[in-house]
């Protein structure tokens, strides 16, 4: 049996505070202090306790709202941030054990970073902005433009490499920074609200864009956001956070059948479950008669819903090789559907 890939990134019981001698205050408090604790040792807690693992080639979303200290972990798991206390593995290499130059480097050529801010350079082309990180790892003048072409088409911006950024629109700058960031190849992709700036109708379309860009790359990719909706639609895992802990993780379909706090719950309560909740996720075994309808056992329940409106009471379950592994019963998806 073939052995499961070690993840990509690690967190052990990560922490950061911000106050006078943080790390010291926080060994003499003993392990995972309470907020009150911590506050009346004069110390503000950003990042609590977290630990968490990210497989290669999955999309780890990281949600919460404003101050629940998101943006601060995914600052640290760059170190862009330091963290007061714990462990950060990057294939297997604890990241706070580096030199400043180490993590220069490693940011340089093996992560790439899109924040909600586009941070374009004003001054320079689409083709200069998408080709600065490798200007600045000093490849030659011809490569770094022919990578960076290649980036541009890839988010569909062809013909645009000449115009400036004050000449796109909030979707086209998005893209040109998504390009940037893709331009040294990164093996893990941070993104810390990428989306949250633009228009309804423009944030779609970049959600679109992202799904497809990730069927052609399968990056590793940490995706912060306080939106449930766009979580459950990118998302292999969700965490979600309170207070600087993550007090859930899980896929979509578990947060939402399962929710482990009241905070939790209060997150998901308005969120359709049968737009998030797959198929394998409420099927029963496969007995009796067998169905003559199948539906993949990925496929959403609002995808089979629309299977059982000619009257049909159960569909055939299949995996991705067209196997049976089970029966959905119109009554399980009814009682989905109703809040059950």
């Amino acid at each position: 049996m073939t052995e499961p890939a070690a993840p990509k990134l690690v967190c052990r019981n990560v922490w950061k505070l911000f106050g006078p001698r943080a790390a010291e205050t926080l060994a003499a408090l003993g392990a995972d202090p309470s907020l009150a604790r911590l506050s009346a040792a004069g110390l503000v807690p950003a990042v609590r306790a977290v630990d968490l693992a990210v497989q290669t080639g999955e999309i780890f979303v990281i949600m919460g709202l404003s101050g629940s200290g998101k943006s601060t972990l995914v600052r640290c798991l760059s170190r862009l941030v330091e963290p007061t206390a714990g462990e950060i593995l990057f294939n297997g290499r604890n990241l706070l054990a580096a030199s400043d130059k180490e993590m220069t480097l490693i940011r340089r050529h093996k992560m790439g970073m899109v924040f909600q801010n586009f941070a374009l350079l004003p001054h320079l082309t689409v083709l200069g902005n998408v080709a600065f990180p490798l200007a600045v790892q000093g490849v030659a003048r011809a490569a770094r433009e022919a990578r960076a072409r290649q980036m541009v088409a890839l988010v569909g911006l062809s013909g645009r490499e000449d115009a400036y950024p004050r000449q796109l629109s909030g979707g086209q700058q998005q893209r040109v920074g998504i390009a940037r960031s893709l331009a040294v190849e990164p093996e893990l992709w941070f993104l810390d609200e990428p989306f949250s700036a633009l228009d309804p109708l423009i944030r779609r379309e970049m959600q679109d864009e992202f799904i497809r860009l990730q069927a052609v790359l399968h990056k590793t990719i940490v995706f912060i956001t306080h939106d449930f909706d766009e979580a459950i639609r990118l998302a292999d895992r969700i965490a979600i956070m309170k207070d600087g802990a993550i007090v859930q993780q899980g896929t979509p379909e578990e947060i939402v059948l399962h929710p482990a706090t009241d905070y939790v719950r209060e997150f998901t309560r308005a969120v359709p479950r049968a737009k998030v909740v797959r198929v394998a996720a409420v099927m029963g075994p496969a007995v009796g008669a067998v169905p003559a309808v199948a539906i993949a056992q990925r496929a959403t329940v609002a995808e089979a819903a629309a299977l059982f409106l000619g009257g049909t009471a159960a569909l055939r379950v299949t995996d991705a090789s067209g196997a049976t592994v089970g029966h959905l019963a119109r009554d399980a998806v009814v009682n989905l559907m109703l809040g059950g």
